[in-house]
């Protein structure tokens, strides 16, 4: 699955640009200087600002320090590939979640979760679109419900790329549509059913309890089902979607993440730091307006733009 991956490493590079070059301008920069403690300091800041968060710098700091004793005469460009491997070791660790798969004869179900603002969407067509591309058949169901311009959305974008769609009316429950995805995906032999979802807010109690409602849905047709819940996150908000990614995790069990608009900020350690936490792998990136502005995450690749190429 997923023949694109080699096109994808020079996307994800053009993605990180931004966090890229201000990484390893900052601290280039700064590890030719001695490595004292107001050194350690604006390190620190640069790492934080790069939205790495608490665990990673922390981490990091350690690994520099102990790599100066053992290498006092190191350059910067040493410094900066040893944050690159200390990176992709924390990435390649194995992850507290796991996928479920199908039975012979029935769908791999995804739902795509998150909160409104943070390309949900756009993102599931994207990923619509690249799964159709590597051979997929694909079928989307309109679950967000919630709000009609949700509906409309995504079935131009099912029209406009060539997926099948099953949808109902603003207000309609977004159970019924799940289960006639699921019974219209295994009457057809759709591979894959993507669900989106409404945006849910983290103070929105009533509509992350619905999200428990879907899986008890899915699971009544199909015990394994769902086999992935992604969730949709802005990497521009940095800490923040970590925290979303806390809450989420708390009502579904997140399989995977997809951050989008990473292209926007410096901010793209956020992967680094949601990784380190929580476990829970970053799936897939996107960028841009484009319909292929997304990209299968690979953490040799990220780390690799991150600080050395």
């Amino acid at each position: 699955m997923f023949g694109l991956f080699k096109t994808g490493f020079q996307k994800i590079k053009k993605a990180l640009i931004k966090t890229s070059s201000f990484l390893k301008t900052e601290l280039k920069a700064i590890f030719a200087k001695p490595l004292d403690d107001e050194t350690l300091e604006n390190i620190e800041k640069i790492l934080y600002e790069a939205d790495l968060g608490s665990l990673i710098v922390s981490d990091f700091i350690d690994k520099i320090q102990r790599f100066h004793k053992l290498n006092p005469k190191a350059q910067p460009r040493d410094y900066l590939f040893e944050l690159q491997k200390r990176s992709l070791e924390i990435l390649q660790e194995p992850p507290l979640v796991s996928t479920s798969y199908p039975p012979i004869g029935y769908s791999k179900v995804i739902f795509i979760v998150g909160v409104n603002g943070a390309g949900k969407t756009t993102t599931l067509a994207k990923l619509a679109n690249l799964l159709k591309e590597d051979g997929e058949k694909v079928l989307i169901a309109a679950g967000d419900t919630f709000r009609a311009a949700a509906i409309e959305q995504i079935e131009i974008w099912t029209k406009k790329i060539g997926v099948d769609l099953v949808k109902t009316h603003k207000g309609a429950d977004s159970s019924g549509v799940l289960f006639d995805a699921l019974m219209k995906g295994k009457a057809k032999n759709y591979s894959t059913i993507l669900l989106d979802t409404a945006g849910r807010l983290e103070s929105k109690t009533d509509l992350m309890h619905e999200l428990e409602k879907l899986n008890r849905i899915s699971k009544k047709f199909d015990e394994t089902a769902p086999h992935e819940t992604y969730l949709i996150v802005d990497a521009s908000l940095g800490q923040t979607a970590l925290e979303q990614a806390k809450i989420f995790h708390k009502f579904t069990p997140l399989t995977g993440i997809i951050l989008t608009k990473i292209d926007g900020s410096a901010k793209g350690g956020i992967a680094l730091s949601i990784y380190r936490e929580l476990k829970i792998p970053i799936r897939f990136i996107t960028f841009g307006e484009k319909i292929d502005d997304i990209a299968p995450f690979d953490a040799e690749t990220y780390t690799k733009a991150l600080f050395i190429d």
